[in-house]
């Protein structure tokens, strides 16, 4: 298998309307079945701290990463001329079924998985077949991921960058007001979760690292995950010119670092 109502709406809505198709209604109207599932990553130790998991890519994401390595996983619905294709839910849940006894967990990834109504109920279906939840958001829709977090274990939560410069990584302006939100209800939730951010020498440069470190010990954050950017998969010619061979990350820049946030990690 390949791999509401109320006065407030959440900013990336827009960014997602033009290429969603006929619009979803209310949160918890859509089924498990009109999840768009844009691939499977069948086995994974990676993907969730300590658990040996499956990851379900969601089609669809409002934002536009310059570092995004998934770019097919954007749009709401996969190209028809796309090699690869869309998973059907049923056949998906088939696959999920088959892996019981040999897979601790599933996690819902993307693309922005929260992007999709039909979330909640899909991570119901899955969660009765036994598996425990994971979740990587990057926080775009703060209503939907507080509908969601009673239903997960753990969140892979990616901080794109310090609050005034969201918009230069994700090409969305007003981009980090719904990120922010959405990183205070996880962690006012008690879900366990891991907060990382993706290093790029041009999207995220030493004095924005800097600048996002103060900011999460303002938010008594004390573990942070540093990904360096790997170019492959990434759609962006000038983003992969800048680091052709990946970033890695200055040792000193970590230790820099750790003084705000004293568990930083490279991985």
């Amino acid at each position: 298998m390949p791999s509401t109502t109320g006065a407030r709406t959440d900013t990336a809505t827009a960014g997602l309307a033009a290429t969603a198709g006929p619009a979803a209604g209310p949160d918890g109207d859509a089924a498990p079945k009109d999840v768009v599932v844009g691939g499977v990553t069948p086995f994974t130790t990676t993907d969730f701290p300590g658990r040996l998991a499956a990851v379900l890519f969601l089609q669809g994401c409002p934002w536009r990463c310059g570092y995004c390595h998934n770019p097919h996983l954007v749009p709401a619905r996969r190209d028809s001329e796309d090699d690869s294709r869309e998973q059907a839910w049923d056949e998906v849940l088939a696959f999920l079924r088959s892996r019981r006894g040999l897979l601790d967990a599933v996690v819902f990834s993307g693309g922005e998985p929260t992007a999709q109504p039909g979330l909640a109920a899909a991570i119901r279906e899955v969660r009765a077949l036994g598996f425990v939840i994971g979740l990587h958001t990057g926080g775009a829709y703060p209503r939907r991921l507080a509908a969601v977090l009673p239903l997960v274990d753990w969140v892979g939560f990616d901080v794109k960058a310090p609050a005034g410069h969201y918009a230069g990584v994700t090409g969305v302006e007003g981009s980090g007001a719904p990120a922010r939100e959405s990183l205070e209800l996880l962690r006012a939730s008690g879900v366990p979760h891991e907060v990382r951010t993706t290093v790029h020498p041009l999207l995220t440069p030493a004095a924005s690292l800097l600048e996002l470190a103060c900011e999460l010990e303002s938010r008594d954050i004390r573990a942070w995950v540093l990904q360096p950017f790997r170019p492959s998969g990434c759609a962006d010619p000038a983003v992969v010119a800048a680091a052709p061979q990946g970033a890695p990350i200055d040792p000193a820049l970590v230790a820099s670092l750790a003084a705000f946030v004293p568990g930083v990690t490279v991985r």
